[in-house]
């Protein structure tokens, strides 16, 4: 076996604990599930999962090595990723209670809210980064080939994520719901998920290789 049952049990609860600590991912997660229902978190999971199996490829194949050797690639896909939050913050500011509860509502625009998640994960280089520290603790040559011992993990710290992830949106629909019921609720959650986006904007911004 090419990982040892112990060290993927002992991946599996690290990788939930990384999932449940407050990141890009699970705010976005939780901030879209209020606004438009746990189904969209679903969907919205599914696109950052998405994003995260590419990086764990990029790191299996070895490309990963680029954004650590290269400043520039790492910053270009960097503010590209931080024109997008902004752009994402713009439509939450501009957005009335009636937008909150038509996004509610909505199930036309299911694949954008994926295609969303994919490009909210794949332009945040960190994520390659931090898997291609993170991941070889638990790998080891000796027990065969490190590429697929890579895509394993990948896969595992994928699955913890979904979990989680699933588990926010199913919290979040529910407060959503309430606040449904007052307009100016629904105002106030759109702002602070607007000042949201432009936080995570600026972390991502601030950071160095």
């Amino acid at each position: 076996m090419l990982i040892p049952i112990n060290i993927l049990a002992l991946f599996l609860s690290t990788s939930i604990l990384l999932a449940l600590a407050p990141g890009p991912d699970n705010i976005f997660v939780l901030t879209q599930s209020a606004v438009r229902g746990k189904l969209a978190g679903w969907i919205i999971t599914m696109g950052l999962c998405t994003g995260l199996m590419c990086h764990t490829l990029l790191i299996a194949s070895g490309v990963t090595v680029i954004f650590q050797a290269s400043s520039v690639a790492f910053t270009s896909l960097k503010l590209v990723g931080v024109a997008y939050l902004l752009y994402l913050s713009s439509l939450s500011f501009c957005s009335s209670s009636t937008t909150f509860l038509t996004s509610k509502n909505s199930k036309a625009s299911l694949f954008q809210l994926y295609r969303r998640g994919i490009i909210m994960n794949v332009t945040n280089p960190k994520v390659s980064i931090f898997f291609l520290s993170f991941f070889p603790q638990f790998s080891d040559p000796s027990r065969g080939s490190l590429m697929l011992q890579i895509v394993i993990l990948g896969f595992v710290f994928v699955f913890s994520s979904l979990l989680v992830f699933c588990i926010i949106s199913l919290i979040a629909d529910s407060l959503g719901n309430r606040l449904q019921r007052s307009s100016r609720g629904q105002i106030i959650v759109n702002r602070i998920i607007g000042t949201v986006y432009v936080a995570i904007a600026m972390k991502l911004i601030t950071e160095e290789i």
